[in-house]
């Protein structure tokens, strides 16, 4: 019995997330999704584990699925064969074989999410569902500044929003850069692994000190509370892209 491994890119603006809800199981998300296209070509019932269980309107461009089949489908023919099957906003970029004891999830040593905000007034109608359009102007030096602070290993519990189960907030942020085009300013975060809705509250975090909201110095303590009320606003999903996940 194959195990086999996909990488997906979709668009999550018109899905409810990736993983399938329990209450609403045909709920348009990726995971059923990719799931109902797999079953079309398979002719199984097959459940995949992802990399990265990504919110409602949040994009992937590298994520990673494993699932066992019996089918004997050549693994090389799974982009092509599930590409004619699947929706415009989902797509098989890559496909292999992987070890019995590969888990799309759990094998991962680290992911990298960008956030992009597009800055200015004027708004490219092309990015308008994959940027967050920020209107206040931004002090760029001051986000990277703060960036600085966040990499290294720490309780982040202060950027992990209400409504987790978890009770291990450590984690460790191996880079995190602010880039800026002068069109677009790309947040790039890499860490061997985040908590529920983690970038997008760092993010919102980096965005109050780049307004002067909050000042640079104020990330450490951010940090050392631990407590979610002293971070900033959570970034809306739109921005937010899986990129890239390293085994």
């Amino acid at each position: 019995m194959p195990y086999i491994s996909l990488t997906l890119q979709y668009d999550g603006t018109d899905f409810n997330g990736w993983q399938v809800q329990t209450k609403q199981p045909h709920s348009r998300t990726v995971q059923y999704t990719v799931e109902q296209a797999l079953k079309l070509l398979t002719k199984e019932d097959i459940r995949v584990e992802a990399a990265g269980r990504t919110d409602a309107g949040v994009h992937a461009r590298g994520q990673v699925i494993s699932f066992w089949t019996n089918a004997a489908i050549p693994v090389d023919r799974y982009p092509r064969a599930l590409n004619g099957i699947l929706p415009r906003d989902v797509l098989v970029s890559d496909s292999g074989n992987v070890d019995i004891n590969f888990h799309a999830r759990f094998s991962a040593r680290q992911k990298t999410y960008i956030y992009r905000v597009s800055s200015g007034t004027d708004l490219d109608i092309f990015w308008r569902r994959y940027s967050f359009h920020f209107l206040r102007s931004l002090d760029i030096d001051d986000m990277k500044r703060a960036a600085e602070h966040l990499r290294g290993r720490h309780d982040f519990r202060s950027f992990c929003a209400s409504g987790s189960s978890i009770t291990d907030f450590i984690r460790e942020i191996k880079d995190c850069q602010v880039t800026d085009d002068g069109d677009m300013i790309e947040v790039s975060i890499t860490a061997d692994g985040f908590l529920y809705n983690m970038v997008r509250i760092i993010v919102g975090t980096m965005l109050e000190v780049g307004t002067g909201k909050k000042m640079v110095t104020d990330i450490p303590k951010i940090i050392a509370a631990r407590n979610r009320g002293a971070a900033g606003a959570t970034a809306p999903a739109c921005g937010l892209t899986l990129e890239r996940v390293i085994y």
